[in-house]
């Protein structure tokens, strides 16, 4: 059946494409005529558009057996352009997409000059409808409506403006250009819709609460649901429950005594969020610790390059579900010539870690039926300052998998007070500095010689009785190219008692490194370019630059296949 579906919406593509669209019939041949370069490093089980520029990912829902993720897209080009279109992909399974028609484009008064990122929401008797900011003939940021033009379209591909837009404009205290990205709505006992829109107040970063009858006439509330001090403009707010005894997702109009909610905003480049409960009298999210500050202590979805990121309820699986906009790391020049730019993270299930104290987040169990040739061990012991090479996969694109006993608490080094921020940490003791109990983890995309390579690993550390983990993302030796960001991230993860192994999973693929350190205590993305693969393979290395030795528990390791509807080259 899920054959029959696919070549269903195959064919539909082919019969409505045009030479306007994102799925324009000559780019197969388009991408054949360029550089081997561009070939190696273009992502190929990552969600992304044939070609131009994508950012922001946009109102993922599920809608009559179908997955839908809208994004920000340029069909001109493959850099940034201020008057952005949505882009729209369907999925039966999350990781084979077809790329649809532009669902929004500007054409009005209202968004003129841009249809930039908002959310859909389910209303009652399963209506999807679409919040949207509009960048207007003033160049106002403004908060308009969508519907479908035919709710027994599965596909969704038709979407018609409300002629009554904008429906909410900036409100006193925030200028023109600081307020948009409004987020999925909830419904609150009282039947009355609530939606929050990033912006900037009287210098707060804010999520700005207003409230409906109708989901058309808004009022502003005086508050804002949750704020930061010192943040700048907080863009893409979400705020959603979770479950506190359960790994299931919960409905954004979930009410209970078993959930905590989550207050996220996009700023300063990172995903920040806070945990905590929601007053529904006061309209107030009240954080469990010191909210939203952008410190380097603060809660980050991903530690790495990944941001604007959106959730929602997969009401099918009962799940919630993160998608993150992961940009490119080299230059516009660099985006010009490959003819496309930015991708989307693997969708990940989010769900509230045993101690209540943060989010777990991991890849979608779906992205294993792209699994090909299982590669394991266990039980393997690793000496201080040694590697050895895995062999049996396509190391350019794989998941691996494998997990390190702890040591005794008594071999592990004192952290230093003065080291509170992990990604200067890593920075300053790359994969290369030698410690007591590591460096140790792996070596991605390298050549052969390891004259590029991307390190993702643990050091470990004790803070009184406790192990303190931290977890990096090395791409300073990652390309001899010039012209490419090669910054080093970090994180730290605390253990708690009873863990008596550390784990580490690596989805690789090409030029993207999505890793999950602690079971997805801690998530790392990096974007990589190394010159080597222009014209060489790709190989995978387990090290250990510690002087203590590490034992490998163990370690699953899979090439992956390309998920059917991705533009092959």
């Amino acid at each position: 059946m899920k054959v029959f579906v696919f070549c269903v919406i195959s064919l539909y593509c082919v019969l409505h494409s045009n030479g306007n669209d994102v799925h324009d019939t000559h780019v197969a041949s388009l991408y054949h005529n360029q550089a081997v370069k561009t070939r190696q490093g273009k992502p190929s089980f990552h969600l992304r558009p044939p070609n131009n520029w994508m950012n922001d990912p946009n109102g993922p829902v599920y809608y009559k057996g179908f997955y839908h993720l809208f994004y920000q897209y340029n069909p001109k080009g493959s850099v940034f352009n201020i008057k952005m279109s949505w882009g729209h992909s369907v999925s039966h399974d999350l990781i084979n997409w077809i790329h649809l028609n532009k669902a929004l484009v500007p054409t009005e008064p209202f968004d003129i000059k841009g249809c930039w990122s908002g959310s859909v929401t389910i209303l009652p008797g399963n209506k999807p409808v679409v919040l949207y900011t509009g960048i207007n003939s003033q160049n106002q940021q403004v908060q308009n409506l969508a519907i479908p033009k035919n709710l027994s379209d599965p596909f969704l591909k038709e979407w018609v403006k409300y002629v009554g837009n904008p429906l909410i404009t900036p409100p006193k205290g925030v200028k023109g250009d600081n307020f948009r990205d409004p987020s999925t709505a909830w419904k609150g006992k009282d039947g009355n819709w609530r939606v929050v829109v990033g912006g900037l107040r009287n210098n707060l970063g804010v999520a700005i609460l207003y409230r409906s009858k109708d989901f058309v006439n808004w009022i502003l509330h005086d508050d804002p649901l949750y704020f930061g001090v010192d943040t700048g403009v907080w863009e893409c707010p979400d705020f959603y429950p979770v479950s506190t005894n359960s790994r299931s997702g919960l409905d954004n109009s979930a009410n209970g005594k078993n959930q905590k909610y989550v207050g996220k905003a996009s700023f300063r480049g990172h995903d920040y969020y806070t945990l905590g409960s929601y007053d529904p009298f006061k309209e107030k999210l009240i954080p469990d610790g010191k909210g939203l500050t952008g410190s380097s202590s603060d809660l980050r979805y991903d530690y790495g390059i990944f941001y604007a990121s959106k959730t929602f309820f997969d009401s099918v699986k009962k799940r919630r579900i993160l998608w993150g906009w992961i940009p490119e790391s080299d230059s516009s020049s660099d985006d010009v010539k490959k003819g496309w730019a930015g991708i989307q993270s693997i969708p990940r299930q989010v769900y509230l870690s045993d101690t209540r104290r943060q989010l777990v987040q991991w890849p979608v169990a779906e992205i294993e039926k792209l699994r090909l040739n299982h590669v394991s061990f266990y039980d393997k012991k690793l000496k201080g300052k040694s590697l050895f090479e895995v062999t049996g996969v396509t190391a350019s694109q794989v998941d691996i998998q494998l997990s390190f006993n702890l040591p005794k608490i008594e071999e592990v080094e004192a952290l230093d007070p003065k080291w509170d921020d992990p990604q200067t940490l890593c920075t300053t003791k790359p994969a290369n500095y030698s410690g007591r109990v590591g460096p140790f983890g792996l070596l991605v995309m390298a050549s052969q010689d390891l004259t590029e390579q991307t390190a993702v690993f643990f050091r470990l550390f004790k803070d009184n009785r406790q192990f303190v983990v931290l977890m990096c993302s090395d791409q300073s030796r990652s390309s001899v190219m010039q012209g490419i960001d090669k910054t080093t991230y970090g994180a730290f993860i605390n253990m708690d008692h009873e863990d008596e192994m550390i784990s580490l999973r690596s989805l690789v693929d090409h030029s993207v490194v999505e890793s999950f350190g602690a079971d997805g205590r801690a998530c790392i993305t990096a974007r990589v370019y190394p010159q080597f693969h222009e014209n060489k393979e790709a190989h995978i290395y387990v090290f250990n630059n510690g002087s203590r030795d590490v034992v490998i528990k163990t370690l699953d390791t899979w090439s992956v296949k390309m998920g059917r509807g991705a533009i092959t080259d």
